[in-house]
């Protein structure tokens, strides 16, 4: 579902985010609309103020007919406000929607020049308000925009919501350190979070005024509808009387003054018959807004008060309805919200560009991918059409393997030799037997393990007849020399492959951690293979390290501490954040290049604890303690590091531990610090609905480290853990390790896997992981066991 909203969050953003561009320009320019024109044309808004006395509505209405013979006054605007000039409004001539304003002097109702660059201002009011459209049609579609806007601001906020809602530093900071796409989407989703307020307001009265629907809706709630206007019959016509002299201002302004004394603003409208009222909208000195506007009738000819109606008498509908403008322009918080307001309009154009910024960069990323998928899809193709392709073969647990095979295959496709690229997850001994040359990158799983995904093919070559004296070969093992069965696998390929008379191209290469020395020497065996066109590959450079510019910049926003008063190793869970992007499939790996390494360390890999829907990107890290003191990379993370630094992150895919793609029963088992892969298993299993889940986990004490257990039981509540054994080892009461639960539990486990459960296996190496692999084998036999992981349903995450 997150994913979803992802992508419409783009796809929007992408399209009509960039007329909302134009619309947060223009309204950003009408700001400060007043001040702006005000500042353009000193001397016609406002005059110097002088000791004479302000004149009167009938002095400014008898200087205007005076000025304008031809025109008819249809409102004179009044300020309280020492040099204010009044301003009078015309009938709008035939055709027209608006007439003209003319300012006199407060003091002699002398004209005042013509407010200039009025006509810019009214311009960028149309391209706001309708993108310079017909009336109709434009409102339609700034409506249609107003509703983008809002589906705009509430996905984003619920893709960046996070587990922990209450930090506000989670909400409302960002680390300004980072560099590239990290920063960008840093600034474009905290930005969005500080905006997003006013930005609905933008948008629901936006939506209110461009729908009459909504509009008459929503009026009807408020008590402010209007009855629709019934037409009138037509009338015969009649002879047009003689023009009457307009009735005097005088007592109906003497009136006003004595009825409201605390006025600011009056708008007084003059009736065009003689015998109408004056009607006089007005605005107290006190009053919340600029439309908390007052209101009365009075008769011209006696200045008696025929109705008054304070602002503060409306009904609560009304008044709502009058703070819908104000709200709009930011003008109800005055100078402070006109400012807030141009901001948020201003980062309008903000969001569009960088949303495109960070929408071209993955597109980028993609296209990368897409090339390097294409360019070893030319390279097989190739060797369809040419003789004697070479194999290039790999077993990866990691994406390390995999990463150096693609690696060797491009350098040979360079010099002209046809390769063609396979994991041994799907190669069969026939296919292998139709090569003359095949080169093995070869990692190593557990104790000298095959990787899960060549389990299978491990198998059926140590159970092959085949003979493969044909064949020439050669072996990168990879490994860590921390294991005691260092490049197991790789050794055992290396001599299954010479027993059945396979000939070595050369020695087998074993490689520790990257070791640049191992990759030198594979180089040169690639070279060997090349022929005639290794002069024209030139050098060949592999790399086991990720580029640089696969790692972002993340922050580090918190570390709690989940095990106090444990017996064994602080155990923090570590939250980071920064830009989610496309997210992560359960069972990810991170890679984490602490602060204080060099640019020659090997980074250090971690199970991921969280889902994208979180927000951030958490670890459960154990605190590792050795003679030097605390682990490198462990004790930067728990301890050295401060709430804040940068974190540089490379997300890895880690198929073998991957969600299975059919719905099926999930069995988690682990202990430790292996909870991390096990919980995001977990809580994408609970985002998905799915609740046939087994949870089987082991610690040290329950007093001390019941670790996530909130969680845990609130799973266990809702539904979602049918079964749960959770085993504390040292506890005095008697407890058990996660196997003795698999075998008390025998029954049980055989009938979720015969409804079709997959086993999901994370923690560490020693002792847990090869004693449930034991337990597993005992209770549904090697073979079967076997079967299932072929299958991919028991995957396993172990360290």
């Amino acid at each position: 579902m997150k994913k979803l909203w992802f992508q419409l969050h783009w796809f929007v953003g992408i399209t009509a985010g960039t007329v909302l561009m134009v619309i947060g320009l223009s309204g950003a320019t009408l700001a400060f609309r007043e001040q702006i024109l005000d500042a353009l044309n000193p001397g016609v808004r406002t005059v110097a103020v002088q000791s004479a006395p302000v004149l009167a509505p009938q002095q400014f209405a008898l200087a205007a007919r005076a000025l304008k013979p031809h025109e008819r006054v249809t409102s004179i605007i009044l300020y309280d406000t020492p040099g204010s000039s009044a301003r009078i409004g015309l009938a709008p001539a035939p055709g027209e929607r608006k007439g003209e304003t003319i300012y006199l002097n407060p003091y002699t109702a002398a004209l005042l020049p013509e407010l200039k660059y009025e006509g810019f201002f009214e311009w960028t009011e149309q391209l706001h308000r309708f993108l310079l459209l017909p009336r109709d049609p434009g409102k339609m579609v700034s409506g249609v925009l107003a509703f983008c806007l809002m589906g705009l601001a509430l996905s984003g906020l619920y893709l960046r919501w996070p587990r922990r809602v209450w930090d506000w530093r989670t909400w409302l900071t960002f680390d300004t350190r980072m560099k590239g796409r990290s920063f960008l989407w840093g600034l474009h989703s905290v930005a969005g979070t500080w905006v997003l307020v006013v930005f609905m307001v933008f948008t629901v009265s936006g939506v209110y005024w461009a729908f009459d629907p909504i509009r008459d809706m929503a009026d009807g709630w408020m008590g402010t509808l209007r009855p629709p206007r019934e037409a009138a019959a037509p009338k015969p016509k009649a002879a047009k009387p003689p023009k009457a002299e307009p009735a005097d201002l005088t007592p109906s302004w003497t009136t006003f003054q004595q009825t409201a004394p605390n006025w600011q603003m009056a708008f007084l409208r003059p009736p065009e018959r003689a015998n109408a009222p004056l009607q006089i909208l007005w605005v107290a000195k006190d009053a919340p807004h600029v439309r908390a506007r007052s209101s009365m009738a009075i008769n011209m000819q006696t200045g008696a008060l025929l109705k008054s109606e304070l602002y503060a008498d409306k009904p609560v509908g009304a008044r709502l309805q009058s703070t819908i403008y104000p709200l709009h322009l930011g003008t109800y918080f005055g100078v402070v919200g006109q400012l807030i307001v141009f901001i948020a309009a201003l980062a309008l154009p903000g969001f569009g560009i960088t949303g495109w910024m960070l929408y071209l960069n993955r597109r980028k990323q993609k296209r990368i991918a897409r090339a390097e998928r294409a360019q070893f899809a030319a390279s097989a193709l190739a060797g369809l059409v040419q003789d004697d392709p070479v194999l290039m073969a790999y077993a990866s647990q990691t994406g390390q393997a995999e990463r150096l095979a693609l690696q060797s295959a491009a350098a040979l496709q360079k010099a002209g030799v046809a390769v063609h690229v396979h994991s041994l997850e799907k190669l069969t001994l026939p296919q292998l037997g139709k090569y003359r040359r095949a080169l093995f990158v070869a990692s190593s799983f557990g104790e000298g393990e095959a990787p899960d995904s060549a389990r299978r093919f491990s198998r059926l070559l140590h159970a092959a007849k085949e003979e493969l004296q044909h064949v020439q070969y050669a072996v990168l093992a990879l490994g860590d020399r921390n294991y005691a069965q260092f490049c197991g696998f790789g050794r055992t390929l290396d001599q299954r492959l010479s027993f059945m008379g396979a000939q070595p191209l050369h020695p087998m290469i074993e490689m520790d951690n990257g070791d640049a020395g191992a990759l030198a020497r594979w180089g040169n065996a690639l070279r060997g293979l090349m022929g005639e066109g290794a002069a024209d590959a030139g050098e060949v450079t592999l790399s086991a390290a990720a580029d640089d510019s696969d790692y972002v910049s993340w922050r580090l926003d918190q570390r709690v501490l989940l095990n106090p008063g444990s017996i064994g190793f602080p155990l923090y869970e570590i939250t980071l954040g920064g830009d989610i992007g496309d997210g992560w499939r359960p069972g990810a790996l991170v890679d984490i290049w602490p602060g204080h390494y060099g640019v020659d360390a090997t980074p250090r890999r971690y199970s991921l604890a969280s889902v994208p829907q979180d927000g951030s990107l958490q670890l459960v890290v154990r605190q590792v303690q050795c003679e030097r003191g605390l682990g490198l990379a462990s004790g930067w993370l728990t301890d050295q590091a401060a709430i804040g630094d940068e974190v540089r992150v490379r997300l890895i895919a880690n198929p073998s531990f991957d969600a299975y793609p059919q719905p099926a029963p999930a069995i988690y088992i682990g202990n430790g610090s292996g909870i991390a892969g096990l919980r995001s298993h977990l809580r994408a299993r609970v985002l998905e609905g799915a609740q046939r889940n087994w949870l089987i986990f082991g610690e040290r004490q329950q007093a001390h480290d019941a670790i996530c257990a909130d969680e845990i039981k609130g799973w266990r509540a809702q539904g979602f853990l049918p079964e749960l054994d959770l085993m504390y080892s040292r506890d005095v009461t008697g407890g058990g390790y996660v196997q003795d639960c698999l075998q008390q539990r025998a029954d049980t486990l055989r009938q979720w896997i015969a409804d079709g459960a997959v086993i999901f296996v994370c923690g560490s190496l020693q002792g847990m992981a090869g004693g449930v692999d034991d337990a597993l084998a005992d209770i549904i036999g090697r073979a079967q066991l076997e079967q299932l992981a072929e299958d991919g349903r028991y995957r396993r995450d172990v360290y």
